[in-house]
């Protein structure tokens, strides 16, 4: 393990050592998880860029406000199609995705 400055210790080196390797089963758990909180980080960020409340994009892409917050708040799972309706309709925007093989 590498320490850096003040005996602080860089990000990759700590999520080896607490989630393992890449590529070990606890890891990509922790990868798929981070990346499921991501999502809800990404909406709630551009909701507040564009001054809206949880209630008025909920209105907006016919969803409730609970929703919205459990979206953001990663305690609830997002169907594609949702997650769609809420950038578009709901945000303007347009959902890009990746796959890496």
């Amino acid at each position: 393990m590498k320490k850096l400055k003040n005996n602080l210790t860089s990000w990759e080196d700590h999520l080896d050592n607490k989630y393992g390797k890449p590529g070990t089963t606890t890891r990509e758990k922790f990868e798929q998880e981070f990346e499921a909180f991501k999502i809800g980080v990404l909406i709630q960020e551009a909701r507040k860029k564009q001054h809206l409340t949880q209630e008025q994009l909920a209105e907006k892409v016919g969803t409730t406000k609970n929703y919205i917050s459990r979206i953001e708040n990663n305690t609830s799972d997002i169907r594609l199609s949702t997650l769609m309706r809420i950038i578009s309709e709901g945000l303007g925007g347009q959902l890009k995705l990746s796959v890496d093989i």
